[in-house]
């Protein structure tokens, strides 16, 4: 039995309609749920070259075939389209309580097309959608909206996703909110969004995912609680989450500062996990369905010069983005700036890159305004003039490869594909660089996580030989996961044996083995590829370009890459992967 309702729900917002598609039982097979599907679809219902503002640019939303079932870290949900930042293919998951939500509407995914003439909100459920005038709420922040839709919707339980005025503006790294501090859409999905006048959506039903063995996934729950919940790993993420990584990258010399010009933050132990803890008040905050609770929802306590903040955070990516980068080293100021960016509904990632960007255009005198490095209001006054499109806002909404072009600065402009990295400086961490430069929606460190193999020695840093072996492993390994659509952070609990042990519990199918499941991974991956090179036909040589910085400015420790030895790394990979010399598939399996 496959763990599919085997259709997807195709809404069309120009006439405000919707119709139920039947999915093949063999394209289901060879692509799996979650980003396989997504995937898929994507590929197939996109026009070659389409615009990502254009009304044909499909949104796909879905989880996996773990669904609403009894799996640990289970609670993601993913969304894929053409990315308005790189033009690239785009996606990206988001944890909170809305992933079942998804799955009782009963499809193995949601597609949306078209534009909407007026502001709209959809409510999908296992029977009908509803579509529903917006224009009260445009222009309202993300926690007013995602209230005010879940009210509107009069369903006492159900989840929902949402857009903030930055998305409205079509800021192109604007993304999308769930649960008030989750995120979605590194890449721009809240601006496809905001493109389409698709204020948010309402996911709620009464659907049933079939599961192969119901019986094997309820032994496994039990199984992988009893064996992961109190390791030492969980217990470090339940009680510091990933600030942790403050101080161990400080100490190897690889957080990136200072616009990427260093690898120390002077004062980064203002702004560690223990820091944190001090100056808030911080209570862990779990997902559906995880016994790690790595989340942090942090509230400034009495006298704070920001009364009454609570956010859920920051995580590391926000401190590395807006403390090194930007060198702000104040945990309260640094949640204040995530705040921010929660409710305009922006990337802190990007956000935090484009304000150091500005600050160091500004210090090279490439712009006329004053900005400063360590200046917090500064960096809120840039965030705001971003996502309004104010003055130089206008510019920085186009993201870091228009701004950089508009300053004369695309020498210094650090990026992958339009995507900057995230907080592991890859002069120091080679495989990390690996996985930055062939992630397909840009440098992201997620899509291989390789950063976690180097940072805990089980790929030693200062190796090269064979790394390209072990970018591919864990690429594929962690495709499984967004295959499934569950946390990275059950890698502490999932290896292959534990991942395909799930997939055959789902399936019911005891056959299943890893090497189908690294073929399907790299049937995924392989299609996104060829889905980047089909929009950029033009820019081939360059999808897996890194920035010359990395190859011609040490770190202070010295630490720099050797172009020779990454060139090497990634032929290596193009034909682990099955691709040409030029990186472009041999063979594409739709």
């Amino acid at each position: 039995m496959l763990p599919f309702f085997k259709k997807y729900l195709y809404i069309d917002l120009n006439s405000q309609t919707y119709r139920v598609i039947p999915i093949d039982e063999e394209i289901l097979k060879k692509y799996g749920g979650g980003k396989g599907i997504g995937t898929y679809l994507l590929y197939t219902l996109n026009p070659a070259g389409v615009d990502p503002f254009h009304e044909d640019n499909h949104l796909i939303i879905n989880v996996g075939p773990a669904g609403s079932a009894k799996v640990w870290g289970a609670s993601r949900y993913g969304i894929y389209t053409k990315s308005p930042l790189t033009n690239c293919y785009l996606d990206s998951t988001s944890g909170g309580h809305v992933a079942k939500y998804i799955d009782k509407t009963g499809y193995d995914a949601i597609v949306i097309r078209g534009k909407s003439e007026k502001p709209v909100f959809i409510e999908i459920n296992d029977r009908e959608v509803l579509f529903h005038d917006a224009g009260e709420l445009w222009g309202k922040d993300t926690h007013f909206t995602e209230d005010a839709i879940k009210e509107l919707s009069k369903r006492k339980e159900c989840g929902a996703c949402v857009i903030g005025p930055a998305a409205e503006n079509l800021v192109r790294f604007a993304l999308l909110k769930n649960d008030y501090w989750r995120s979605i859409g590194r890449g721009g999905v809240g601006a496809v969004f905001g493109s389409k006048k698709l204020k948010g959506v309402v996911f709620y039903g009464d659907a049933e995912r079939p599961i192969g063995d119901s019986e094997k996934i309820e032994y496994l729950y039990k199984k992988y609680l009893k064996e992961s919940k109190d390791s030492a790993e969980v217990q470090k993420y339940r009680k510091w989450g990933t600030p942790a990584g403050v101080p161990v990258l400080n100490k190897i010399g690889a957080f990136p500062t200072e616009y990427w010009h260093k690898g120390v933050l002077e004062g980064w132990e203002n702004i560690t996990e223990v820091k944190m803890q001090e100056i808030l008040d911080v209570k862990p905050k779990a997902c559906d369905r995880c016994f790690i609770a790595c989340g942090k929802l942090s509230k400034t306590k009495a006298g704070s010069k920001y009364p009454d903040l609570v956010v859920e955070g920051p995580e590391y990516e926000t401190f590395y983005a807006f403390g090194g980068l930007c060198k702000i080293a104040d945990v309260e100021d640094i949640l204040y700036l995530n705040d921010l960016c929660d409710k305009l509904g922006m990337d802190t990632m990007t956000s935090g890159n484009i304000v150091a960007f500005t600050f160091e255009a500004s210090r090279l005198k490439k712009i006329d305004e004053k900005f400063e490095y360590g200046n917090v209001e500064h960096a809120a006054e840039i965030l705001r003039r971003i996502a309004y499109r104010d003055g130089i806002g206008d510019i920085l909404a186009n993201g870091i490869v228009y701004a950089s072009k508009q300053f004369g600065l695309e020498d210094i402009a650090i990026h992958v594909k339009g995507l900057e990295p995230a907080g592991y400086d890859p002069r120091a961490l080679p495989g990390t660089a690996l996985g930055y430069a062939t992630s397909p929606r840009g440098a992201c460190h997620l899509r291989s996580g390789f950063y976690k193999a180097e940072l805990s020695g089980v790929s030693d840093p200062n190796r090269t030989e064979g790394k390209a072996k072990e970018v591919v492993d864990w690429e594929n390994w962690f495709c499984t996961y967004d295959t499934l659509i569950i946390c990275r952070f059950y890698r502490y609990a999932y290896f292959w044996d534990e991942i395909t042990e799930i997939f055959q519990a789902l399936y019911g199918d005891d056959g299943i083995t890893k090497e189908q499941l690294e073929e399907m991974s790299n049937r995924i991956i392989t299609l996104a590829k060829q889905f980047n090179i089909r929009e950029n036909p033009d820019r081939i040589s360059e999808l897996e370009k890194l920035p010359r910085r990395f190859f011609e400015e040490p770190l202070e420790n010295g630490k720099v890459m050797n172009e020779a030895v990454f060139r090497k790394m990634l032929k290596e990979y193009y034909e682990l992967r099955g691709w040409d010399e030029n990186g472009v598939p041999k063979s594409v399996d739709v």
